[in-house]
Parts: structure tokens; C-alpha cells; sequence
């Protein structure tokens, strides 16, 4: 197979894997379909030009269902130059409204001081050590993105957009609280010694110590989770920590199919990371005092979209990033043996990388060839792709609350994501 056609059949196996995933999956099948003259042939023989089908994500999504079970191919280079073209012009509505007369809300560390006393003060305890180390953390130095949407969401489903209640305020802190206490834990099984730049708990305290705080942060979330008491949100929240636990163990397992394992990451990625940020912006819509029934699954489908969209570049900023800025080690997931996107992204270019999966690169040497191998490769590039694609999901979503400088806020959110260092 010459190298034009290589390149081709990458980049459809990319567009193949990025279509197959939860409600708006495709059916991936092992036949590719045919190279010819400019266009594109399903796997029945019926020709469609490349140009119309693949002007851009939305309209490949939108011409081909779930039902099909067809491979398609894009099949040469001018379309793949243009297929990017298309996915970053600032043309959009989303765009356009972004640069209207009324501001989105910027906050500062400042904003989330409330945040961060209120989780000391729930955190206060007559053990003193265990008080310290479960407070280390809160300490001002997160990026503080869950709670901020969890404002921004509450705001923007209420009939007060300027206002949120006190049990949305309450699931902001809960939710920084969770996200912390899961850091706490992954440090733990990831024998991490940096986390924001400092030195993780269990690596001053132990990982005993370090385990206990990180349950006691959880218990007590869960003891603010049920004050709010409304038994819907108490079920969301609680799933949150189901996920937590189930991602964790996806993380350990691999798949042996390129196609699998795309899909065993893209599943583990939303438990992880993005459970948290999408059922957190269900409960603060549950809670609003808007048209709940409308927001909840607007609120949740742009959490789970900004939420994937936010992994995919932590992913991305590993290969690309450097340890003074992410504030913790690159290439760290190489180190754990896990394969991320780029590298999942990067085997269908270079197969050889799939034996090193397998062993998570446990062989001396195998880390290293890796990573020139996904620097080699187009991984880096899709990866990015990928998380503009969910952002762009996340805005399509919010675009159908009603106007406000919450909801720009929210859209203003994506291109935070995509646009961060660390």
C-alpha cells in the first residue's frame, strides 16, 4: 500500500473510531472501503463525493445513522486539509454570539475562597493529622473548572441568571471535594510523588494516612451530599462515585482490537473525569428553579462533553507539555503502562506500538520508543481534534438554554479547555 493511501486509511480508521462511541456510534467492520478518484465508496458499492459528506464532522455524523454498519473512507489529502479547515473556523454562531456587547463572567482564585473555607471548615476535626492532611490539598493552587461549571450551570438554568441557590452551591463545594479526595487515592495507586506542583500527601504522610484522609474527604462530602436532601440529586451525585471506582478498574484492563481499546478508553475517560462534571451539571439543573425536565439532560450532555474534552487535552498536554508548567510529571501515563489517545491514535499508524500496549510497556526502553513513535505519528494532531469535536457537542448543547452571560460563560469554557497549558 503506498504511503498516500497509508495516510488515507489512518485517517478513516480515526474518523471510524471518533464516530463509535456511545448513542451516535457507527459500526466499525475490519473491510475498508475502496480508493477511487477523489470520492468516497461504501462497503454496497454506492459512491458519494468526498467534499459533500465530509465538509465538516457535523454533516458526516448527520448523513450516516447508526443503522448503516458501513466503513467509509476519506480517502485524499486536499480532503484532509480541508476537513481540518472547516472544524477551526470561527464562523459560527457560537462565535459570533461570543463576540457580543455583553461580557461572560470572569472569575479569579478569589471566587472559589468560599469554596475552599467552606471544605475546611466541614474538614475540621480534633485529629489534628488527619486534619491536615485532608485539608492539604484545598490549598488554592486547583484550576477549581468543576465547581466553576457547576456556577456557571446553575446560573444559566435558573430564572435568575445572576443567582444560585444554597444546594447548588452546595454541589459546587461537593463536587471539588470528590474530585480532590480522587486525586488523593490516584496518587496513591500511581506512586506519584507531584501533584500542582507539590508533593503529594502520600508521599509525606504515607499511604495509609493518605488513603484514610482521602475517605474521610468523601465521607464528609457525602454527609453535606445528604443535607441538601433531595433524593434525585443524592442518586446522581452517588453515581458519580460508582463511576469513580469502575473507571479506576477499566484503567488496569486492556482490549486486544484497536477498535475495543479506543472504545474501552473513550468508556473509562467519562467514568474517571467526565461523570463527575456531567452529573454535577444534572444536579445543579435538577435544582434550578427553571423548567427542570428541558435542562437536566441539556445540563448533563454538556458536562459529559466538556468533561471528555478536558481528559482528552490532559492527555494531548502529556506528550506536549513540560513538567515545570503541568506541575506534575510528563509522560507520567507511559510510566503507568496506560496507552491515552494519542497513543491508541498513534498505533493505527505505527502497528509495533501494539505489542508495547499489550505489555504496557514494561520492557526497558519501551517508554521512550513510545513516545518518539506518537511524536512521529498524527496522534498528537487527532487528539486535539477529538476534544474540539466534544467541545463543539458541549456548545450545540447549551446554545438551547435561554441567553445569558452564564451560558456564554459556559461556551467560553470550551475554548479555556482547549486553549490550557496545564
Amino acid at each position: 500500500m503506498n504511503r498516500i493511501l497509508q495516510r488515507n486509511v489512518y485517517l478513516c480508521r480515526v474518523c471510524l473510531l471518533n464516530a463509535n462511541r456511545n448513542r451516535s456510534s457507527i459500526t466499525v467492520t475490519n473491510s475498508l472501503t475502496c480508493f477511487l478518484n477523489g470520492q468516497i465508496r461504501c462497503a454496497s458499492n454506492n459512491k458519494i463525493p468526498a467534499r459533500r459528506l465530509y465538509s465538516n464532522w457535523n454533516s458526516f455524523s448527520k448523513k450516516v445513522t447508526p443503522a448503516t454498519g458501513k466503513s467509509w473512507l476519506l480517502v485524499n489529502n486536499h480532503e484532509r486539509r480541508s476537513y481540518h479547515a472547516s472544524s477551526s473556523e470561527d464562523t459560527s454562531p457560537q462565535a459570533r454570539q461570543q463576540q457580543s456587547n455583553e461580557d461572560v463572567i470572569k472569575f479569579n482564585s478569589d471566587d472559589f475562597k468560599f469554596i475552599e473555607n467552606d471544605i475546611k471548615k466541614e474538614l475540621e476535626t480534633s485529629t489534628l493529622e488527619l486534619k491536615e492532611i485532608s485539608q492539604y490539598h484545598f490549598d488554592g493552587a486547583g484550576k477549581y473548572i468543576r465547581p466553576m461549571i457547576s456556577i456557571l450551570m446553575s446560573q444559566a438554568c435558573n430564572r435568575d441568571h445572576s443567582r444560585i441557590n444554597s444546594s447548588q452551591r452546595e454541589v459546587a463545594t461537593i463536587v471539588e471535594m470528590i474530585h480532590t479526595a480522587s486525586l488523593v487515592h490516584d496518587d496513591v495507586i500511581d506512586a506519584s510523588n507531584l501533584r500542582r506542583g507539590k508533593e503529594t500527601a502520600h508521599h509525606l504522610w504515607g499511604q495509609k494516612k493518605a488513603i484514610l484522609a482521602g475517605n474521610y474527604i468523601l465521607s464528609t462530602a457525602s454527609r453535606k451530599l445528604a443535607r441538601i436532601g433531595n433524593v434525585e440529586v443524592v442518586q446522581v451525585l452517588s453515581q458519580v462515585l460508582e463511576d469513580l471506582v469502575k473507571g479506576e478498574f477499566m484503567q488496569l484492563g486492556s482490549k486486544e482490537s484497536d477498535t475495543e481499546r479506543f472504545n474501552h478508553y473513550m468508556k473509562k475517560t467519562y467514568k474517571k473525569t467526565a461523570s463527575l462534571i456531567a452529573n454535577s451539571c444534572k444536579a445543579v439543573a435538577i435544582l434550578a428553579d427553571g423548567d427542570v425536565d428541558n435542562m437536566r439532560d441539556i445540563a448533563y450532555q454538556y458536562g459529559r462533553n466538556v468533561g471528555i474534552a478536558f481528559q482528552l487535552i490532559d492527555d494531548y498536554l502529556d506528550f506536549v507539555a513540560n513538567e515545570s508548567s503541568m506541575g506534575k510529571p510528563v509522560c507520567a501515563d507511559l510510566q503507568l503502562g496506560l496507552a491515552t489517545a494519542p497513543v491508541l491514535y498513534a498505533s493505527m499508524q505505527f502497528p509495533e506500538l501494539n505489542s508495547m500496549i499489550m505489555r504496557r510497556f514494561s520492557r526497558d526502553g519501551d517508554v521512550q520508543e513510545a513516545r518518539r513513535l506518537v511524536m512521529l505519528s498524527n496522534g498528537v494532531e487527532y487528539t486535539k481534534f477529538l476534544a474540539k469535536q466534544h467541545c463543539q457537542q458541549a456548545i450545540e448543547c447549551v446554545e438551547k438554554l435561554e441567553n445569558s452571560a452564564a451560558k456564554r460563560s459556559l461556551i467560553d469554557v470550551t475554548e479555556k479547555i482547549l486553549k490550557r497549558t496545564k
